[in-house]
């Protein structure tokens, strides 16, 4: 059974920093890649950004982009997503997920920016 567990969220003011991280189980995590999601309140599922099974290739929404890096720890079955520079606009449940629509993601971890 596939399993992923984000955590890392909280409440962060402007411009300030958090690091989610998402456990995986229940598959072969070191030969997929590997999705951020995040659902704003109110709206639906948007790609944040993706990293490809070896890390050498990764890819990130224009909202986000110089701003947020994805990584991936293979030993540990563990995707990371380090967030700088942090908006308000970031606000929103972010989910890990396996597949590039977020269909089959964790629980997500909450992520509020506001002063």
């Amino acid at each position: 059974e596939v399993q992923l567990v984000e955590s890392g969220g909280g409440l962060v003011q402007p411009g300030g920093s958090l690091r989610l991280s998402c456990a995986a189980s229940g598959f072969t995590f070191s030969s997929k890649s590997m999705y951020w999601v995040r659902q704003a309140p109110g709206k639906g599922l948007e790609r944040v950004s993706a990293i490809n099974y070896s890390s050498d290739s990764t890819w990130y929404a224009a909202s986000v982009k110089g701003r947020f890096t994805i990584s991936r720890d293979n030993a540990k079955n563990t995707l990371y997503l380090q967030m700088n520079s942090l908006k308000i606009e970031d606000t929103g449940v972010y989910y890990c997920a396996t597949d590039s629509l977020g269909v089959q993601r964790g629980q997500g971890t909450q992520v509020t920016v506001s002063s």
